[in-house]
């Protein structure tokens, strides 16, 4: 226990040397929330309560280091713990996060197989990656009555688990065909994904996502099913759908791919994702419902619960601790705000004299690792502070992937623009190896900045509309996230990161 303690207490401390944090209200009334708890692009959420603390991991998909821990005494507060994976592996789709035992597994799909990291403490160290050599994605882990465990996965079926949960030790046998969606709704795909079970009572409860994770606004939903075994037969619920958005006027499209728990108190929950009507590129959010059980045993969501309204809170309530994305650079390891896109190569960047120094990488946005973080608001303005060495150059961009991104940079004597790839100087011979950079996002319409001093600022005269960054027309169930470029040949030196959100 003292470990644990001592251990919590260094991470806390690590995090508030890298991030700040700040005291602020959470909704209309201390009585009530409003989603999402995960503003910005927080897919895929699993969550596990341990006694009465709450952790969630999300997908992390491309961006190191990966699957990161994020704990709540209350579920509407939350700050984050640890990343679990260190080691790149390939992108990270829909992870599970259990305690079996006394101690914690996250299992995640990436490239056609099946991974697992495991820790006694859920602040780690947690361990390599184990590769389980079976293929499906969205793993979800169930155990029976007499302690077997599974691995159930998208496609309806499951497979059985080592008692250390560290291998597989049977075949992958078919359980279970989905609901049945009508033929006239307009989804994306049948497309079944997300299995998580949870018991209570007699009964096991399975709960799935159908419809499509994107693609038209009413596709996503969530669906449940039960049955006296954890391996089936399932019978599904006379409440299907659980949720899901009934017309593309509604703020929350393809809502879906939900957990349901207990929490401390008796009262039930259901958290899950969904993308925002006009903000598609922000990516998936997540949001929290309360759940009622009928005299039947199904639950559902009551018919005065609103996701866009004001919703009352969980017994447990805390003091609103935000993680601001704003860092000063002043501490030993890199803010958990922060993300390489595509690998992890710790020796590429250190941290000294309240800075951020990161070799110079590829010939272009796409191939120099960008090291990106989540923003959380419609409009914001972002900047940083560059030195610039030898033939680099750095920047401050807004990406998508490797083949879609905008921003501006510099190499030592000029600024220039990068508008969907397109790079060029737009300002000439007008710095020293030093600048200031400068985004300012309003409603999806980028504003581009640089300064000498960092007092007097100089638009320049490209601007950037970046609302088609999102999954519908790139592909990739990504989200359009802003980051840090160090490329070509040298280094970059980044100074105070400001993030701040504009209304």
């Amino acid at each position: 226990m003292k470990g644990f303690i001592a251990g919590i207490l260094v991470i806390l401390l690590s995090f508030s040397a890298n991030a700040q944090y700040q005291v602020d209200s959470n909704a209309k009334g201390d009585g009530f929330y409003l989603n999402p708890i995960f503003a910005g692009d927080y897919p895929d959420p699993s969550l596990l309560r341990d006694g009465d603390d709450y952790y969630v991991v999300h997908s992390s998909f491309d961006y190191y280091p990966g699957l990161l821990i994020w704990h709540s005494k209350d579920l509407i507060n939350w700050m984050p713990v640890t990343n679990a994976l260190h080691k790149y592996v390939g992108p990270v789709w829909a992870p599970d996060l259990i305690k079996y035992q006394n101690r914690y597994y996250i299992y995640f799909p990436v490239n056609n197989t099946n991974y697992v990291v495991s820790a006694d403490l859920i602040n780690g160290p947690w361990s390599d990656p184990v590769d389980l050599k079976v293929g499906n994605i969205d793993p979800g882990h169930v155990t029976d009555a007499d302690g077997n465990r599974y691995l159930y996965f998208s496609n309806g079926g499951y497979v059985p688990l080592s008692a250390d949960g560290l291998s597989v030790i049977g075949e992958f046998k078919h359980t279970y065909s989905g609901w049945p969606i009508p033929r006239d709704w307009t989804i994306e795909c049948f497309c079944m994904e997300g299995p998580k079970i949870v018991q209570r009572g007699e009964y096991y409860y399975l709960t799935v996502a159908e419809g499509g994770t994107a693609g038209p606004a009413t596709s996503h939903m969530v669906v449940s099913a039960r049955s006296k075994s954890p391996l089936g037969p399932w019978e599904n619920s006379p409440y299907n759908p659980i949720i899901r958005t009934a017309d593309r006027s509604q703020r929350w499209w393809s809502v879906g791919h939900g957990t349901v728990f207990e929490d401390a108190s008796g009262s039930w929950w259901m958290i899950f994702h969904g993308y925002e009507n006009q903000y598609y590129n922000m990516g998936r959010q997540t949001m929290l419902v309360p759940v009622e059980w009928t005299k039947d045993g199904w639950y559902k969501i009551s018919d005065d619960i609103d996701i866009d309204k004001p919703i009352k809170k969980p017994t447990a309530t805390q003091t609103k601790a935000v993680f601001s994305l704003s860092d000063n650079f002043a501490g030993r390891t890199l803010g958990s705000q922060w993300k390489f896109y595509g690998e992890y190569d710790p020796s590429r960047f250190q941290l000294v004299n309240k800075s951020l120094v990161i070799k110079a990488k590829g010939d272009s946005i796409g191939a120099s690792a960008p090291l990106l973080t989540v923003p959380s608001d419609h409009s914001y303005m972002a900047q940083v502070e560059l030195f610039i060495e030898g033939d680099a150059i750095g920047g401050l961009v807004l990406f998508y992937n490797d083949n879609a991104y905008s921003g501006i940079l510099a190499d030592k004597e000029n600024v220039l623009a990068n508008l969907r790839g397109w790079q060029f100087p737009t300002e000439k011979n007008v710095i020293k190896k030093h600048v200031f950079l400068r985004l300012k996002n309003m409603n999806n319409t980028v504003d581009m900045y640089y300064s000498v001093d960092g007092k007097k600022w100089i638009k320049i005269e490209n601007s950037v509309e970046v609302s088609a960054y999102h999954h519908n027309v790139l592909s990739g169930f990504l989200s359009l996230r802003l980051g840090l470029v160090s490329m070509g040949d040298g280094e970059i030196r980044f100074k105070n990161f400001v993030y701040k959100p504009l209304k």
